[in-house]
């Protein structure tokens, strides 16, 4: 495997506008980017691993044009450092919205180069119009009834929908 490849790990649940852009940026800036989706049982996930991949999966086919690397979605159930290693992977992405994400992400990174010193962190900010979405927000709202449709593709407006119970309005 040739070129620089990159992990963006996450729970992705679910997958964002703001988790698409940074898949978008970072996607220019690399040759092969795995987007890994972490099984992560202990944040109690609304979607199953399975939807999640495939939520994940069917966003990127309408992206795939503007990102420059290769992308694939990937599992995984291991140590991250483990899986950077099994996928070739030099750099990890982390995205980051606000001030508040930096104290985790930055003892995430320093704990990360202590286990492996050869892959680096890489923080991109989130672009302004991404900075206050997450996904816990985006569920919280959709649970409610809100309107989630300016955070999320269609697809996953609809998935989260679903999952509530709710119909689309005529």
């Amino acid at each position: 495997m040739s070129g620089l490849v990159g992990l963006y790990p996450g729970t992705f649940d679910p997958v964002t506008n703001g988790h698409m852009d940074i898949i978008t940026r970072a996607g220019r800036a690399l040759d092969r980017l795995i987007i890994a989706v972490a099984v992560n049982a202990g944040k109690g996930p609304l979607f199953t691993l399975e939807e999640r991949v495939a939520l994940l999966e069917q966003d990127l086919e309408d992206c795939r044009d503007c990102i420059g690397a290769q992308v694939e979605v990937r599992p995984f159930d291991t140590l991250l450092m483990d899986f950077a290693v099994q996928c070739e992977a030099k750099v990890i992405i982390r995205g980051l919205r606000a001030v508040s994400d930096f104290e985790y992400e930055f003892q995430m990174a320093g704990m990360n180069a202590r286990l492996n010193p050869e892959v680096e962190t890489l923080f991109l900010m989130a672009s302004e119009s991404n900075q206050f979405i997450s996904s816990r927000f985006v569920k919280e709202i959709g649970r409610l009834g809100g309107d989630i449709s300016h955070f999320v593709s269609p697809r996953v407006t609809e998935s989260l929908n679903q999952r509530f119970g709710f119909t689309p309005k005529a």
